[in-house]
């Protein structure tokens, strides 16, 4: 099966003219006008990325995502390819109906008559790993039924392995290959796709992002039915509205425009920002605006099998990174790379920051509305590639939503000003994430640690200073005794900081 799979791969390749990449490679130049010879027939007319896409799309489900995922890296490939393969679409065609009533009595150990009052047999949505379904609980509840593709993993684990052994021949034979580090690629897709096909994890991923915006007048996400859910079928809250990209039907509804859109921008940053949890596959498909008289306006969010995470640190230098670029304090945006740890320690920040102004500096020239936040990072990335600067995977994430955030926000509104829009909320945040608000913050999160700690502190001061000194040699001494004399110091500073601690939870406590 897996050689007739890769004579199919390799069959597919060469009517799109993908050999083209492997002439690339100094050996096997020679070689082109042989095959361009042999293979007259072809059209390779078409430009290379056009060919690559339709390439993928004649392979297959699998193929298409991986082409999805790798248009997000638009810090390592060309921006043809990465803008050509963004033009994928996921259309599968669905899978038999028996296999849908086979997957719920296997779960649940009795026909699907006896689990759901009703069910759609027909699906609503079909895509390359699960589809969905409408249905009603026993209850009468009205909820959205998503069901994992029969062999699926099989499936995905067959051209997970031709995919290693493609990256592995594009890594020695073109002469991009060793740069675009193609089998570091194809792992991300794996852990990507496996995460995907586990459905209890995207419930898990629903529930946080909902208890997140629980309260939030800007986003509705549904509930989790966890009684009729397993790692093959996810039964969820049914929602309504209209698909975000029917920009027409939204306004025909009464939606204001300008405010949905300045809304996308606020729930992105505050997923990033506050929650540091965020919804990482933010294309129309899987966002609808409600039309209901008690959500009305509102975002919907579906499909949850993508999130990002991002920790304290990254969103502390995320901030710090997006409104150094609001100043143009390009000096900002190189120490903050140097102290994330994005680029190697003995970077020299001047020559850092020289290849970030040469970036930015053209772009800034245009009006801010015209400017692409996302096209900014992406450029950046680009830019830093010869300081060797690594990018994180959560990164990537973030920029691939940063765009699909702008690029919905301005289809809504062509005049929005993301900078505007967003750099308020950041200072913001900035403003409470230091200060005594994050002191206080921190201290009571801190704070069983504190009190399990401090009776202790005088103890371990007095033992440690106590002690002799081991050394017998006299220079050794003398080191000691100079160290005792900072001990005594570090002993009243912890003093001192042990009273203020007090106080300050004292005052937290009020």
């Amino acid at each position: 099966m897996r050689a007739a799979r890769l004579v199919r791969i390799a069959v597919v390749a060469l009517k799109h003219g993908l050999d083209d990449f492997a002439f690339e490679h100094p050996r096997l130049a020679p070689l082109r006008p042989v095959v361009r010879g042999v293979l007259f027939w072809r059209d390779l007319s078409a430009p290379r990325a056009t060919r690559l896409r339709r390439a993928l799309e004649d392979l297959g489900p699998i193929f298409i995502k991986f082409g999805q995922m790798l248009s997000t890296r638009r810090d390592i490939l060309p921006p043809d390819i990465a803008d050509e393969l963004a033009l994928l679409q996921d259309r599968v065609p669905p899978f038999p109906s028996s296999d849908v009533e086979a997957a719920v009595e296997r779960v649940h150990g009795k026909p699907i008559g006896e689990v759901f009052r009703a069910f759609d047999l027909v699906p609503v949505a079909s895509a390359s790993v699960a589809q969905v379904h409408f249905a009603e609980l026993p209850d009468g509840t009205p909820v959205a039924v998503k069901v994992l593709r029969p062999h699926v993993a099989d499936v995905i684990d067959h051209d997970l392995a031709l995919m290693q052994t493609a990256a592995t021949l594009v890594e020695r034979l073109w002469s991009e290959g060793r740069r675009l580090r193609p089998r570091d690629v194809v792992a991300e897709f794996d852990r990507t796709i496996h995460d995907e096909l586990d459905l209890m994890r995207e419930a898990a991923n629903c529930s946080q992002l909902r208890r997140n915006f629980e309260r939030s007048p800007l986003l509705r996400v549904p509930v989790v039915h966890w009684d009729f859910t397993s790692t093959e079928i996810l039964v969820m809250e049914r929602m309504a509205g209209i698909p975000i990209g029917r920009i027409d039907e939204l306004a025909a509804a009464g939606v204001d425009m300008k405010r949905l859109a300045r809304a996308g921008v606020e729930i992105f940053f505050t997923q990033v920002f506050r929650d540091g949890f965020f919804h990482a596959d933010m294309h129309p498909g899987n966002i609808f605006v409600a039309v209901e008289p008690a959500d009305f306006g509102k975002y919907v969010a579906l499909d949850f099998g993508i999130m990002g995470t991002l920790s304290q640190r990254d969103k502390g230098y995320l901030a710090q990174n997006f409104l150094a670029f609001f100043r143009r304090d390009y000096r900002r945006v190189a120490t903050a790379h140097l102290e994330s740890g994005w680029v190697p320690p003995d970077t020299r920040v001047d020559e850092l920051e020289s290849e970030i102004r040469a970036v930015c500096e053209p772009i800034f020239d245009r009006p801010l509305k015209e400017i692409s936040l996302g096209r900014v990072l992406v450029q950046l990335f680009r830019a830093s590639r010869r300081f060797n600067v690594e990018i994180q995977p959560q990164l990537v994430l973030l920029q691939k939503t940063l765009l699909n955030v702008e690029g919905l926000g301005r289809q809504l509104d062509p005049d929005l000003d993301l900078w505007v829009t967003a750099k308020p909320f950041l200072e913001r945040w900035m403003e409470d994430q230091v200060g005594l608000r994050a002191l206080e913050r921190r201290l009571a999160a801190e704070a069983p640690y504190l009190v399990a700690a401090l009776p202790e502190l005088p103890r371990l001061i007095h033992q440690r200073l106590s002690a002799p000194p081991a050394a017998s040699d006299l220079a050794l001494k003398e080191l000691a005794a100079a160290q005792t004399s900072r001990n005594r110091w570090l002993a009243v500073i912890a003093v001192l900081l042990t009273l203020v601690i007090v106080l300050l939870l004292r005052q937290a406590g009020r």
